[in-house]
């Protein structure tokens, strides 16, 4: 496994739970004896907190994994996401989208429905096609906007695309699952389809391992690669962590966390085999 760089990216927006100690301890181990990465993902300020952060840090420490210094923090890094997006709009693949989130269920409400994402109903295209004036009067205006994608005509630059996950194999990308995605917004300076596109990039890294959840997300990112001009890394989505009722762990729904563990008095090693990796254990 030499040479391979894989990289563990969670968002300060909360404890760390069992979840993140398996997709962590499986990117240790993918790497084997390559390089390992940890990544601070702060791009939302609003749910953010240095507090979240250093508890992240300790955590993981505790759970015997050490990662290369310096952390990349990616509030650190906002130019390095605004010159992408620069590129992109140089490119004319980005447009302005005015819409706020209100308006655009209502205008999913009086489409009757809209196409179905991973996540829900996508982005009905309602600011692609508004007319040149108007654009550039609401631009010059300063309306709040967000940069979007423009999946088709991105495509239409790069041709047909692929990437391999090493459960699934080979899969041709189809960027259109998740729709129009934003890239940027009034209260984000850069999404985190963008960032980790290009955070990944910038960091070397050769396989990306993260939760099924995020799988369609990579079609997506193949097409950012190929539009910035990155080499598309391998990708390895691993299984997600479930509590006893099936429900997939996650800090919306307040899943036990690593430091309620800790204070119960359990192990590391304890830890390690609730979150899939005993002793023995391989990805």
């Amino acid at each position: 496994m030499d040479g391979i760089v894989t990289r563990f990216a969670p968002s300060p927006t909360g404890l760390l739970h069992l979840g993140h100690a398996h997709s962590a301890l499986f990117a240790r181990a993918t790497a084997g004896d390559g390089r390992f990465l940890l990544r601070i993902e702060d791009i939302d300020p609003g749910r953010c907190r240095p507090e979240f952060e250093a508890a992240i840090l300790d955590d993981l420490a505790w759970l015997g994994l050490s990662w290369e210094e310096p952390v990349r923090r990616q509030s650190d890094h906002l130019d390095d996401y605004r010159a992408a997006a620069d590129r992109l709009e140089a490119m004319d693949v980005l447009y302005p989208c005015f819409c706020t989130r209100r308006e655009i269920r209502e205008e999913i409400a009086r489409m009757g429905g809209a196409p179905q994402g991973p996540d829900g109903p996508l982005y009905p295209g309602t600011c692609r096609n508004l007319p040149t004036a108007e654009r550039e009067a609401r631009l010059a205006r300063g309306d709040s906007h967000a940069l979007r994608l423009d999946v088709e005509k991105a495509l239409d630059l790069t041709g047909p695309l692929a990437w391999t996950d090493r459960e699934a194999g080979r899969q041709q990308a189809r960027p259109g699952l998740l729709g129009d995605v934003a890239l940027s917004r009034k209260d984000a300076p850069t999404s985190y389809h963008l960032a980790v596109t290009v955070d990944d990039h910038l960091q070397g890294v050769t396989l990306v391992t993260r939760g099924l959840d995020l799988f369609p997300s990579t079609h997506i990112h193949s097409l950012l690669q190929a539009l910035l001009g990155y080499a598309t890394p391998e990708y390895w989505h691993h299984r997600l962590i479930e509590d006893e009722s099936g429900q997939r762990l996650a800090k919306r729904a307040d899943s036990k966390s690593i430091r309620a563990y800790r204070d119960q008095g359990l192990s590391p090693e304890e830890v390690r085999r609730l979150a899939g990796f005993g002793e023995n254990s391989s990805p």
